[in-house]
């Protein structure tokens, strides 16, 4: 048994720890908005008051940030887990890019703490039931260590190498390929609706067919079908993604037209006050524009 700790409660983050109270290991919590850890303590965690405070009773550290600005102040910052005294690894389930990890990479071995990048692909509804698929890059032996602590988040878990940032570059790519599919069947099924095929009919037809993806097979039938549009994943997380991927090609100097394409539509998107709502939401600038809506 050892003693875990998390940092950040997020939408994401609350559903995995919740996860693994659930399992023999101690929790220990921490998030910059106390309410969100009222939960987790009703489950038996602990609450910690700050990075530096998880790091210093924990052996091994988990963190579900928002930014790469807020996942460069809770690792490395000031009374952050660098400073804590004894939690040996660091694994990173969030999206920040190949540059970021990079740079908490190196000022953690400088204390003699490992950084596992591992960030997740699934959404809320996968966190919650375990059934997220994880990307691991960094110290193959560390990763070894927390691979069963893994086990309870997502069956599904690849080792990419142990360069840091390797597996913040296959979230990006992943992300993105979700990003362009989802923006094109939005927009193609609602031309399709408007020209007097049944939303439904059009998925049949498509996910047995070439044009199948993320979007036609899950996001659209569970989010917008019903025109309940539930909270999973939210358009200003998407855009962040998408950005940061924009970022990471121009580096390598990769050109990237029908991802740039699809940020600028979730950019505007944000801009008529999307951002905080699921990025299936979106589907409804196309079908105000067509003049009818993809319901079943």
């Amino acid at each position: 048994m050892m003693t875990i700790g998390f940092i950040g409660l997020g939408a994401m983050g609350s559903r995995i720890a919740a996860r693994l109270t659930k399992t023999e290991h101690a929790l220990v919590v921490c998030d910059i908005d106390p309410e969100r850890t009222a939960p987790l303590r009703a489950l038996g965690a602990t609450v910690a008051a700050s990075p530096r405070d998880v790091a210093t009773a924990a052996d091994l550290v988990f963190t579900s940030l928002p930014t790469p600005a807020v996942y460069l102040d809770v690792l490395v910052g000031p009374g952050g887990v660098i400073e804590g005294g004894r939690a040996r690894i660091v694994v990173d389930l969030s999206t920040i890019g190949a540059s970021a990890a990079a740079r908490a990479g190196e000022a953690l071995a400088a204390r003699s703490i490992k950084l596992i990048d591992a960030p997740v692909s699934g959404g809320a509804h996968g966190a919650e039931h375990g059934t997220l698929t994880i990307m691991v890059s960094g110290d193959k032996p560390a990763f070894e260590t927390v691979r069963p602590v893994l086990a309870h988040i997502g069956p599904k878990t690849f080792y990419l190498g142990d360069k840091p940032g390797l597996a913040q570059s296959m979230k990006l790519v992943n992300n993105m390929l979700a990003a362009v599919g989802a923006v094109a069947s939005f927009e193609t099924l609602v031309m399709g609706h408007r020209a007097g095929l049944g939303a439904q009919e059009m998925l049949d037809v498509v996910n047995v067919s070439s044009g199948r993806n993320f979007a036609t097979l899950e996001k659209i039938p569970r989010s917008v079908l019903s025109g309940a549009f539930p909270p999973g994943f939210s358009t200003e997380l998407l855009l962040k993604d998408v950005t940061l991927g924009i970022a990471e090609a121009e580096k390598l100097g990769v050109p990237l037209w029908m991802t740039h394409a699809a940020r600028d539509f979730l950019a505007f998107a944000v801009t008529q006050g999307d951002g905080p709502k699921d990025y299936a939401a979106t589907i409804q600038h196309f079908e105000g524009w067509a003049g009818t809506e993809l319901r079943s």
